[in-house]
């Protein structure tokens, strides 16, 4: 069983104001901040190892997250943000008012950016790239350094959510997102976007025997 922490980069100067993708924007001063305050969240965490999306904000976050466990930083491509084409960097205000933002936002299994990504495509290479770490780290805890909307197709894939829905989950910097994954049995959301404590004592995942009790016994 892998435990697999799936952390947003924290803020840059162009978070929430421009559609982002591949860019080099670095962390901003709040954004290191954020960072720090995540790192010291994680401290207690038996962390095996940490990944990242090979970005400067990604790659940022995730060096001062293993710094606290003095872990090198390995890239995982695959979890890479959404190639949005000639959509990169430009500004939100702007690209919400284009007839293809209404379908981004509720048909983007329909989405392929201009020059860029199919929506579904990076969902695809994002499950293959954490199917493949839980087969490198098969009883590890493990953090990846990622996106939102990359986090968020991840998360829908595994719960069996449709990627129609997908832009219905909240994923806020630094905040983490904990699925538990082995390579035969049913995936479990444990946490989605959580910025509150996670000491060692509560890192503890739900036992075979609490969930089975749990389940209600059939009639007759």
């Amino acid at each position: 069983m892998t435990a697999l922490l799936l952390v947003r980069h924290a803020t840059t100067a162009s978070t929430g104001k421009r559609l982002g993708g591949w860019t080099s924007a670095p962390l901003d001063e709040a954004g290191r901040a954020q960072a720090e305050a995540a790192a010291q969240r994680l401290a207690e965490v038996p962390l095996a190892a940490v990944y990242a999306s090979p970005l400067p904000r990604t790659r940022e976050t995730a060096e001062i997250l293993a710094a606290w466990h003095r872990l090198a930083v390995r890239d995982c491509h695959g979890m890479i943000e959404v190639d949005y084409g000639r959509w990169t960097d430009r500004p939100l205000g702007q690209v919400a008012r284009t007839k293809k933002w209404s379908v981004i936002q509720n048909r983007p299994s329909r989405v392929t950016f201009p020059d860029g990504e199919a929506i579904r495509t990076a969902q695809a290479r994002a499950v293959d790239a954490l199917e493949g770490l839980v087969a490198s780290h098969t009883r590890d805890t493990i953090v990846v350094v990622s996106h939102a909307d990359i986090i968020k197709l991840a998360v829908a894939h595994f719960i069996g959510q449709p990627l129609d829905l997908f832009q219905r989950l909240e994923v806020t910097p630094t905040s983490v997102t904990w699925l538990q994954l082995d390579r035969d049995g049913a995936p479990a959301l444990l946490r989605l976007g959580d910025d509150g404590p996670l000491a060692r004592e509560r890192f503890r995942p739900p036992s075979p025997s609490r969930s089975t009790s749990r389940q209600r016994k059939p009639n007759g």
